[in-house]
């Protein structure tokens, strides 16, 4: 994989050591506005990358073969846009895209195009989490599910004193539903499907959930998802059956070590040890997917995509959050 960056904000920041790391994938440039030019001739050069540039035709012409797009939320579906537009395979930071109705459109932009999209959802690639899968059978009839993600936003203090940023911004597709629920949906739904309906009971401050718990029914039982940025709490996620239960000690995002509890008294646990390193197990994945030219494999996580961005989206908006961009 010939890989270009655009984005150069902290999660940008914190994945470049690892990316580099990767085998089968070589950075070739970073592309940001003007004002990020400084940072990222800095990283071009502590990475050795080529190329930092202000211009997407540049980038595009830099050698790549696929894209990695780490802008805020509300511009996620005009960049994917325009770079499969160019030929280029695209991996998009989480949330894909700010509702349904964009997800569904670069689905089948990409599938027309017969190029790569990935939504980089770190939760689905851990050996933890496949892990989870394979221990469900033994934990009998599920009864219930808890996933957690619960982080104190180091900007809700100047949310709450009016300013309004982008993470609280109705706007740029703000809000705890799209930044730290979706790992919850992503982590219940990649086991269990779609769920028969569901439910979105959110903290709303000046048009945005700066928390809330979103409640999944399902035929047999009942999974509730809940996140918030405006307060601290214990994160992870645990699952119920009449056998026993599966409990995580991390948020959905990084999973963390698992534990199976059978009711004879008997326990597993497993850990990858990945969780601290979580972009390198998807981006691991994306590049043996395009290398073996797997368009089958991606389109299946590419549905995956959609089907939680439609539950994420009828969730918010039962809540009263509304986006420009779902007009």
């Amino acid at each position: 994989m010939k890989l270009g960056i655009i984005g150069a904000g902290l999660i940008v920041e914190e994945f470049l050591p690892k990316l580099v790391q990767i085998e089968q994938l070589e950075i070739l440039g970073i592309q940001s506005v003007p004002s990020d030019m400084d940072k990222l001739k800095q990283w071009c050069t502590k990475y050795n990358i080529p190329l930092a540039t202000s211009d997407f035709e540049e980038l595009s012409q830099s050698g790549i073969d696929t894209v990695y797009i780490a802008v805020p939320n509300f511009l996620h579906v005009s960049f994917v846009e325009k770079a499969l537009n160019s030929g280029l395979n695209v991996i998009v930071e989480k949330p894909m895209t700010s509702n349904a109705k964009e997800a569904q459109h670069l689905k089948e932009l990409a599938q027309s195009k017969g190029l790569f999209l990935f939504e980089a959802i770190t939760t689905r690639y851990f050996k933890t989490y496949q892990k989870i899968r394979e221990w469900l059978p033994k934990i009998g009839q599920i009864k219930l599910v808890e996933s957690n993600y619960s982080q104190y936003s180091r900007r809700y203090d100047a949310f709450q004193k009016g300013e309004v940023l982008p993470v609280f911004d109705p706007a740029k597709a703000g809000g705890a539903m799209m930044d730290l629920n979706l790992y919850n949906l992503h982590f219940v739904m990649g086991l269990f499907g779609q769920p028969e309906n569901q439910h979105y009971f959110a903290n709303v401050e000046r048009g945005i959930d700066t928390s809330g718990v979103a409640v999944l029914n399902y035929p047999d039982f009942i999974a509730v998802c809940t996140a918030a940025k405006d307060s601290k709490g214990k994160s992870g996620s645990l699952i119920q059956g009449t056998k026993g239960y599966i409990e995580t000690t991390l948020s959905p995002n990084l999973v963390g070590e698992v534990k199976l509890v059978l009711n004879d008294g008997s326990k597993e646990s497993f850990d990858d040890g990945l969780s601290q390193a979580r972009l390198i197990p998807e981006f691991q994945a994306f590049v043996k997917m395009i290398n073996d030219n797997d368009l089958e494999a991606c389109y299946k996580e590419l549905e995956a995509s959609l089907s939680v961005s439609k539950v994420q989206t009828q969730l918010r908006k039962e809540a009263g959050i509304i986006f420009p961009m779902d007009n």
